[in-house]
């Protein structure tokens, strides 16, 4: 085949170090938009970046041209980079050092999208661990508690 295509859906979530809550209203919306540029800039394409106090979650379009654990690694080096000029506030940001990448089918993203947009209304009832797990067993993964969290 001369040509290489692909059209891989991700969906990325990682937390803040010690599921702090340093996400808030002030720079919230910027970080997301920080998150896409840095996507875009790999030609990962973001369909829809959204979180919440501790955590984000990336809807992209992985390109054939860099690794998940690329991507990742630069989307949190520049984004904990960034955030820290924002202010005081925001001079002990970090992210966990884990993430959690799952495969989304061009079917369900429409439904992933809006699962990210309305994280605010959806952790109102349910923690980031619980739905951090729920992904983990609906994909399942195998996971010891002890090494997901610290």
């Amino acid at each position: 085949m001369p040509q290489s295509l692909s059209k891989v859906y991700t969906h990325i979530i990682f937390s803040t170090k010690h599921r702090e809550n340093l996400i808030d209203e002030h720079v919230e919306n910027d970080l997301y938009n920080y998150i896409g540029g840095v996507c875009k800039d790999f030609e990962c394409n973001p369909v829809q970046i959204g979180g919440h106090k501790n955590h984000v979650h990336i809807l992209c379009l992985l390109s054939r041209k860099i690794a998940q654990m690329d991507l990742i690694q630069h989307i949190k080096q520049g984004s904990s980079k960034w955030i820290k000029t924002r202010g005081e506030n925001y001079s002990n940001f970090y992210w966990q050092d884990g993430y959690g990448i799952f495969s989304v089918s061009p079917r369900s993203v429409d439904k992933v999208m809006e699962y990210i947009k309305n994280q605010h209304t959806h952790h109102e009832k349910l923690s980031f661990k619980d739905e951090y797990r729920r992904f983990l067993k609906r994909y399942k993964i195998d996971f010891d508690e002890r090494y997901v969290w610290d």
